[in-house]
Parts: C-alpha cells; sequence; structure tokens
C-alpha cells in the first residue's frame, strides 16, 4: 500500500536532519532536476501488461515521461481510492516535500493524484454522480476517432451530469478492455453423458441441465440472460413489459443448483455442476489451464463490460499531454493484441476484425473476440432510473424466495 506524503515525512525527518551537513558537504544540497512530465496511473491489477508499461516509456522516452503505475486487487478498491481522493484537500494530494529534491534520497514523482484510474462501466454512474471524475476532451485524444466509429462505446462512456447515457452528454471514460458474459461447460462430462453442449442461454432451460447449473448471485445478470432468451433488451426499463419474464425466471430457478457471487467457478471444477454463467476473464484462463472446460458465448447475445480509464476529478485539466499519450497507446493495433492476449479481455481496437487477421489466440479461444453477429446482438449493462432498479430488485427477491429443485 502506498504511504501518504506526510508518513513518508515523519519517517524519513531525523535521518535528513542528520544528512543534511554531509550532503551539503558532498554537493549534494542542490535540488535535481524535475522530470519533463510525471504520469500517475492507478490500475486494476492484472488489466495492464508489465511489458506494456515499459513499451509506454520506451516510445516515449525523448519526452522524458516518467510513469508511476500502482495496481489495487478489484474494482470496488480503485472506486473508493476516488472517493478518497475528493475528500482528501488538493494541496496534500500534490505537495512534495522539500527533501524529495535531494538526489539519492528524494524521490519527485512522489505525488498520490493520479492522471488516470482504472473503472469498470459499472461504477460510471455512480463516479460521475459523486463529482469524483471529470469530463474528457475528446479533442485531446487521437483514439476518440476510432471509439466514436463504435456506437456502443461511445454511447457507454458519453453521459450525463448525473451518470446516464445521453447522446449530447460528454465523455467521462475511454474503453481500453472489453469481456462478456458467457457459459462455461464441462466439456467432458457433457460427451459422457452424450449431452449437446450449450450454444445459446436457451439451453440451460433444457432437461438435462436441470439442477447443474451454476449463476451469478446478480439480479441484471440472470433477469438479463433471460430478457435476451426472449428477444429482448438487457436494459429493459419495465419489466412489466415482458410477457412470462416471471414464468421463465422461476423456470430457470429450478434448472439452478447454486448462485454465487466470486466462486461459481469452483463447483463447475469439482464436478457439480455441469455448467456455469460468469464472466469471460475469469472462465478464458481457467479453460486454458484445464481442458475439461470449454467456453461458449450465447448466439441471441449477451452482457459486455468494459474496464475504462477515467480522470479524477482533483487531477489536472485539461489532460496533460503525457495524460493524451497514455490513452492513445493502447489504441495502437500492435499493442492492442498484445493487451488482449496477456490480460484476456480483447481491446476495442480488434472489435469487428476478421478472426484470420488476428494472432493464435483467438483463433484457439472465440470466446475472447466473439463473432460479429454475436456481437451486434450484445449489450453493455447500462444505468437504470430508480423505478426500473426497484423492479428488478422485487422480481428478483420474488424469484430467489421460490426454492430451487431439489
Amino acid at each position: 500500500m502506498r504511504d501518504s506524503g506526510w508518513q513518508h515525512g515523519i519517517s524519513r525527518r531525523s535521518l535528513l536532519r542528520g544528512l543534511g551537513s554531509l550532503a551539503i558537504a558532498q554537493g549534494l544540497g542542490g535540488c535535481r532536476a524535475q522530470p519533463a512530465s510525471v504520469l500517475r496511473v492507478e490500475l486494476l491489477r492484472g488489466s495492464v501488461p508489465p511489458q506494456l508499461i515499459k513499451e509506454f516509456g520506451r516510445q516515449t522516452a525523448n519526452q522524458t515521461i516518467q510513469v508511476k503505475t500502482d495496481a489495487q486487487a478489484q474494482l470496488q478498491d480503485l472506486f473508493s481510492l476516488l472517493q478518497s481522493l475528493e475528500q482528501t484537500p488538493t494541496a496534500e494530494l500534490q505537495q512534495n516535500a522539500w527533501w524529495d529534491w535531494i538526489p539519492l534520497i528524494g524521490d519527485p514523482t512522489r505525488g498520490v493524484l493520479p492522471d488516470w484510474v482504472t473503472l469498470g462501466d459499472y461504477w460510471l454512474q455512480t463516479a460521475i454522480a459523486q463529482k469524483l471524475i471529470t469530463p474528457i476532451d475528446p479533442k485531446a485524444l487521437t483514439a476518440w476517432g476510432e471509439i466514436a466509429k463504435r456506437p456502443a462505446l461511445a454511447t457507454l462512456v458519453t453521459r450525463d451530469a448525473d451518470g446516464f447515457p445521453a447522446p449530447t452528454g460528454q465523455v467521462y471514460g475511454l474503453p481500453y478492455r472489453v469481456g462478456s458474459m458467457v457459459m462455461i461447460y464441462r466439456r467432458d462430462l457433457l460427451e459422457q453423458q452424450q449431452i449437446a453442449p450449450p450454444k445459446d442461454w436457451a439451453d440451460l432451460w433444457r432437461p438435462e441441465f436441470k439442477h447443474r447449473i451454476a449463476l451469478l448471485d446478480q439480479a441484471r445478470t440472470v433477469i438479463g440472460l433471460t430478457l435476451k432468451k426472449l428477444g429482448r433488451s438487457l436494459n429493459t426499463a419495465d419489466l412489466a413489459t415482458v410477457p412470462n419474464l416471471e414464468a421463465e425466471l422461476l423456470a430457470l430457478q429450478h434448472q439452478t443448483k447454486l448462485y454465487s457471487g466470486a466462486s461459481y467457478l469452483q463447483p463447475l471444477v469439482l464436478g457439480d455442476v455441469w455448467v456455469a454463467v460468469g464472466w469471460s476473464t475469469d472462465g478464458l484462463p481457467l479453460a486454458q489451464r484445464d481442458r475439461k472446460l470449454a467456453i461458449a458465448t450465447p448466439t441471441a447475445g449477451t452482457a459486455l463490460w468494459a474496464d475504462v480509464w477515467v480522470h479524477p476529478a482533483k487531477a489536472s485539466q485539461p489532460l496533460s499531454p503525457a495524460a493524451s499519450r497514455w490513452a492513445d497507446f493502447y489504441w495502437q493495433p500492435d499493442i492492442a493484441k498484445q493487451l488482449s492476449t496477456v490480460t484476456w479481455a480483447v481491446s476495442p481496437v480488434l472489435l469487428g476484425t476478421p478472426r484470420d487477421q488476428l494472432p493464435a489466440t483467438f483463433r484457439d479461444h472465440p470466446a475472447l473476440l466473439p463473432d460479429p453477429a454475436i456481437l451486434q446482438a450484445s449489450e453493455f449493462l447500462l444505468p437504470l432510473p430508480p423505478t426500473a432498479i426497484a423492479q428488478y430488485q422485487q422480481l428478483w427477491e420474488k424469484v430467489r424466495r421460490t426454492p430451487p429443485a431439489a
């Protein structure tokens, strides 16, 4: 965990006093030159390969951009970080102590106010509403021209002041990788039972999968996949307009053995269930290690998610040249391919690229980049108004009160 500025000051103060006269005597009392630009980035751990951070440094070496990164384990941690930054006086976030400019002792890049923070698109609405992040001028970014060519991505990050999608709103985030909700299944067990593998959401209702399914313990995802099965949008705002929705959910409830927020894949590995619904970044690396597992992206379309760069509200305005370079860097085609194959989430740059023009990883793992027809039918889970959220929650609680099949 990174120490705050005052913690560093207390821990080093007595040492620095003792070294003061020695530093002067040895000619070290002068201040060191500040780097032309210091770029600070707070990352989701594993979402950016270390080699790409090094490559960014290599490409910007002539601009003397010094990159300082820190990684958090969960998106929740990064959202909490944004809240903490907003509650901390700006002067404390930007201040460097005088000793940070002493060669060999200080660290002139030690400030804690990041230029970019990774945030999941799920958190965008709340972050905007709480004024934790600030709009980004797309004119400062070469990459925005490519993002604008992909309407779903542009809609995802163009929001009003309350955080809801708005065509006339402002840009609040820059997507750099995309994943999806998939079906992960035990290939070996289905072959033994001579059962056809699932290909679409409707297959979860097949009799042979009764009591053999693990689902995420989330109202939007389970109701959403049922809406897709019925040919409706994941972002349906009025569930009362969907005939048979409750009956379909109850039928799926009888198919389900368990719900889980984080451990839904363990029962699959143990063979307690045959199919699990979860996220591609969980399933793809596991299927790479365990050949008994396979993954299907439903042909009716699925839920998409994106990790985005956001700019903290207290960060410098407008974007610094270094911050702009960082965002544009990840939209280079070669960089996009490396990021996708290492992190198991596809760069938006590659959406729509023919599979035969991509590295072998994409051919070996089709779920990494679904076919264009599936992508066309897929959607990001967008924020809904409070009345709609109440509908989802009420229906979810009603269905969950019905015990799964014995």
